[in-house]
């Protein structure tokens, strides 16, 4: 399912519900119900529970991007230390430079084709796309300069192996989803009770508050689509991940 539908049907469910149960409710009220009658305590607890779940919230979306954002720079660490080595050994007699790049290539399109889907299906990295690595960094190290021309091309190269070890470790380390299974029960019993808060204050069937309440909801599902979007980098958005490995390599198709 489109994430954009996923959304599109949050906030219309979310809007829906709050509609239909302010008119249920406006429906079998009793006819001395009087709507000027709430408590100012009862506003004093609805704003502060809506504080408190915004503050909670601010958090959330706080954490996911962040998380993003590293499984971003991840990628493109990774992605650039490995073009770099395919440039580098150009240094290299051909047999060698032939070598190395061809080994490279077959790594990226091993990850842009296969270990992304094991990433999005499974949470992990594939063993091949590991002995592909091992490949690569046994191509740089074996390597035994024969001038100093390829001397000095050797220990950058070296450092660049490093730099996409360390990439690839990290982004198989942040496969899994920022948000556990707990705080996922707490953004939506939060949402459930600030919602719910709205009918404690007596909404009427008017268009305004009607409007107001249907705003509300939807914005509170979009917000929480918003962390639900960013929660899993590799995932959802993997054309975007992929991205600084299909610009630096663009004969791989992903």
């Amino acid at each position: 399912m489109s994430e954009w539908l996923v959304l599109a049907v949050a906030m219309a469910a979310a809007c829906a519900v709050v509609v239909i149960v302010a008119v249920v409710r406006d429906r079998t009220a009793p006819e001395d119900d009087d709507p000027s009658e709430t408590p100012d305590v009862i506003e004093y607890m609805t704003m502060m529970i809506g504080v408190v779940y915004a503050i909670v919230l601010g958090l959330a979306i706080a954490g996911v991007w962040e998380a993003r954002s590293g499984a971003h720079e991840y990628v493109r660490a990774e992605s650039h230390a490995l073009h770099e080595i395919s440039e580098r050994v150009r240094a290299y007699p051909p047999d060698a430079r032939d070598r190395i790049r061809d080994d490279v290539n077959a790594y990226v399109g091993h990850v842009v084709t296969t270990e992304w889907k094991s990433m999005a299906e499974h949470g992990r990295t594939t063993e091949r796309g590991d002995r592909l690595f091992e490949r690569i960094r046994a191509d740089v190290t074996d390597y035994e300069p024969g001038s100093d021309f390829e001397a000095q091309a050797y220990q950058p190269l070296l450092d660049q192996v490093t730099a996409a070890d360390e990439a690839r470790s990290a982004r198989a380390g942040s496969i899994e989803p920022t948000m556990p299974g707990v705080v996922w029960f707490g953004l939506i019993a939060g949402a459930v009770v600030t919602v719910g808060m709205i009918f404690t204050l007596q909404i009427r069937r008017t268009g305004r508050e009607l409007l107001l309440a249907g705003l509300f909801s939807i914005l509170i599902a979009f917000l929480l689509f918003l962390i639900w979007d960013f929660d899993e980098p590799y995932v959802r958005g993997a054309e975007e991940s992929l991205a600084p490995f299909l610009q630096l390599f663009p004969g791989v198709k992903g």
